[in-house]
């Protein structure tokens, strides 16, 4: 099965509801109906100014949406990729699909989801 983008409608349910920082387990797919949403976020070292890249899947209906946005002031955050090199990090995100398996790897693993905490 192939990965797809979730709609705009979809995108918009997403964002109903409780924050992903207040509440970052699996949420419900607006897509499919199944709670197997997952999100990934993580601020880039190499942006210009404060950026929160943020990347939100369905593991059940391979559905996915990548997103950037204003780091909010002061969230801080668990990240399970910060230990790697620049180098390998680049190579883990050089294939989405790869990425996001790599992903549902870390939470099947207990990983992620990630903590967050306001400073």
């Amino acid at each position: 099965m192939s990965w797809s983008s979730f709609t705009g409608d979809q995108v918009a349910a997403l964002a109903q509801g409780e924050s992903l920082f207040a509440a970052p387990g699996e949420r419900e797919c607006p897509a499919c109906g199944r709670r197997s949403v997952r999100a990934y976020v993580n601020a880039p070292e190499n942006a210009r100014r404060p950026t929160l890249v943020s990347y939100v899947w369905c593991t059940a209906c391979r559905r996915f949406v990548g997103t950037r946005a204003r780091h909010p002031e002061g969230l801080v955050f668990s990240d399970p990729l910060a230990t790697l090199a620049p180098a390998e990090r680049r190579e883990l995100e050089r294939s989405l699909i790869g990425f996001l398996a790599h992903l549902d790897g870390l939470w099947d693993a207990g990983a992620l989801p990630q903590t967050f905490t306001a400073a």
